[in-house]
């Protein structure tokens, strides 16, 4: 190789280092190393479950008063209205027995006490309607009745993306033609009604509402019991330990009918 041929090559090898350190410093950081690995997204707080929605349960009529007598359960439903304090208690004493009830709720209570809707959920109970201010519904005219349903749907779908499982009339054991009429059209298929009812209302005292209930339950039975009473709360326990003695296991009213 001639001088001027290797003074060509050292010129081309000092071009090619160049051009190789250009291409480092253009690099982010400087480096030329392995890829950037994707970054990690930030977990987000997992949303409350959807409540469930009312079901048609074909072997039932429009207005059940109880469930099937050939199984050994029963339904313990609660009027939601009252003391939150006193709710609570009745959904921690029911749960600490291992039992799950149904709550039919009013609007205007769960205006006031909101959390008590996911409360009730997350114990595994049912939660229903009781209309929205607990007047007596069959008695109202249709436009005002219709309203009563839906008001109170509107809060349970908010609070918690269903209308709720249930609808039971406030002040009245059993719906008029006209107000099962309009829970049906409100997405209820079926009205709640009950075969025993406690009295605890009257607060006649607890082991009066004990008596009461026990000598009237049966398989298949739906009581009807109420928050905001304290006979109730300390009725509970006697309640429980009398159906298990029985052999009546207290569950929702969906477990009831299923």
């Amino acid at each position: 190789m001639t001088s001027t041929d290797r003074r060509a090559a050292l010129r081309t090898g000092a071009g090619l280092l160049a051009g190789a350190a250009v291409t480092s410093a253009c690099t982010p950081t400087g480096a030329v190393t392995s890829p950037t690995p994707a970054s990690t997204p930030t977990p987000t707080p997992d949303k409350p479950r959807a409540a469930p929605g009312p079901r048609r349960f074909p072997a039932q009529p429009d207005q059940i008063t109880h469930g099937p007598r050939t199984h050994p359960r029963v339904a313990l439903t609660f009027h939601g209205q009252g003391d939150p304090a006193t709710a609570r208690a009745l959904l921690t004493e029911a749960e600490r027995h291992g039992a799950r009830v149904t709550v039919l709720a009013v609007g205007t209570w769960l205006d006031d006490h909101p959390e008590l809707a996911r409360r009730i959920l997350d114990g595994g109970h049912d939660l229903g309607n009781h209309t929205h201010r607990h007047l007596a519904i069959d008695a109202m005219p249709e436009a005002e009745a219709r309203a009563e349903i839906t008001a109170c749907a509107e809060r349970l779908k908010r609070l918690t993306g269903s209308i709720g499982t249930w609808f039971r009339p406030s002040r009245a054991p059993r719906a008029s033609p006209l107000v099962a009429r309009l829970a049906r059209e409100a997405g209820y298929p079926h009205v709640l009604s009950y075969d025993v009812d406690s009295l605890d209302y009257t607060a006649p005292g607890a082991d009066a509402v004990t008596r009461t209930v026990l000598a009237q339950v049966r398989a298949g039975s739906v009581v009807s019991l109420h928050f905001g009473y304290p006979d109730t709360v300390a009725a509970l326990p006697a309640v429980l330990n009398a159906l298990d003695r029985r052999g009546l296991r207290a569950v929702t009213t969906t477990e009831l009918l299923s």
